[in-house]
């Protein structure tokens, strides 16, 4: 009579055969194309990719703890959709602003990636027209301008990476772009630009630059309106569009935040860039009077893509999406605030 083996001893047998296919798995499931662990082999593939191991979701305010996202998703060569340009198919631009961890920046941080990706989803709705699809946007402020020097004495500090990384991460899996804002402090745009490279080779990734918190002198953030001058942005603009040509990325998204004129220096002499998406983001609160009064005294439709902040305290008569639309000249990127 055969005795029969035992559990312990099956379990044994199972995992060395296991062992010895894993690699051939892998190799495999790289031309599967559609499960789990072709996407993490192709991730792996890409220079500069998201890291398959890295931490949780930032638990901060309004985070419920344990919600973490699912795992690392394939990095995409196209933009979602698999179009070449943002604005490309009629897309209409809705987004939430803010930083990881708290909602005192804006509602994208005032809770987790996943749950904020369905307040997001439902707010896009109202922007749906017939052949005017709405592509969702996380507005993540990485460099956050303080009013205090800090130890490298610019008046701003950067997110981490396991900060962003959540984001990135679930911004893939829901087919939406991520817009790094940067908020520099003392320190140039572009040098500020060059940290986040690492995020920036994505596809689905864009630049926001925002001239309020952009110091001269030994003025400091929240005390003065900060101002930039065309030259950096365009200088900026060029490191990125050669970024996007070097790597044979779609199309980037370059917002450029402005609500008052003064904000931008020698605005008209800022260039537009191939492989670049250039939008001017106004950003005026106030009754729907006041906010069309800035739009209409800052706003260059010639030069730019436009778009139009909606403040969820700071407004008064928060405007609807038919008001959005109502604007002339035309908007086609909302974000929230």
């Amino acid at each position: 009579m055969i005795e029969r083996p035992s559990r312990v001893a099956l379990a044994a047998v199972v995992a060395s055969i296991l062992a010895v296919l894993a690699p051939f798995c892998v190799l495999l499931a790289g031309h599967g194309g559609d499960t789990e662990a072709a996407g993490r082999h192709r991730a792996r593939t890409v220079a500069d990719a998201v890291p398959t191991a890295v931490g949780d979701a930032v638990v901060g305010r309004g985070h419920a703890a344990g919600e973490a996202d699912a795992g690392p998703v394939a990095v995409p060569s196209t933009l979602p959709g698999g179009r070449s340009t943002v604005f490309g198919g009629g897309h209409f631009l809705v987004a939430y602003y803010g930083t990881a961890g708290t909602g005192s920046l804006g509602v994208l941080g005032k809770t987790s990636p996943a749950r904020m990706q369905r307040q997001l989803a439902r707010a896009g709705k109202a922007f749906a027209r017939p052949g005017k699809p709405v592509q969702l946007v996380y507005e993540l402020i990485v460099s956050i301008a303080d009013r205090h020097p800090g130890k490298d004495g610019d008046y701003s500090h950067d997110l981490t990476r396991r900060q962003v990384e959540p984001y990135l991460r679930a911004a893939h899996r829901h087919h939406a772009l991520l817009l790094l804002d940067i908020q520099t402090g003392r320190s140039d745009f572009l040098k500020v630009a060059k940290r986040w490279k690492w995020a920036l080779q994505d596809p689905w990734v864009g630049l926001a630059l925002d001239p309020e918190w952009r110091m001269s002198g030994h003025d400091v953030p929240g005390q003065v309106i900060g101002q930039v001058r065309a030259g950096e942005i365009n200088r900026t603009s060029a490191w990125l569009a050669r970024l996007v040509a070097s790597r044979q990325l779609p199309q980037k998204l370059f917002v450029v935040h402005q609500f008052r004129t003064a904000m931008i220096r020698h605005i008209d002499r800022v260039r537009r860039r191939s492989g670049l998406a250039l939008v001017q983001h106004v950003d005026g609160f106030g009754t729907p009077g006041e906010k069309k009064a800035t739009f209409h005294a800052v706003a260059r439709p010639k030069l730019f893509t436009l778009g139009f902040k909606l403040f969820y305290r700071a407004d008064v008569r928060r405007m609807s999406a038919r008001q959005v639309f109502r604007l002339r000249p035309k908007v086609r990127f909302v974000s929230f605030q």
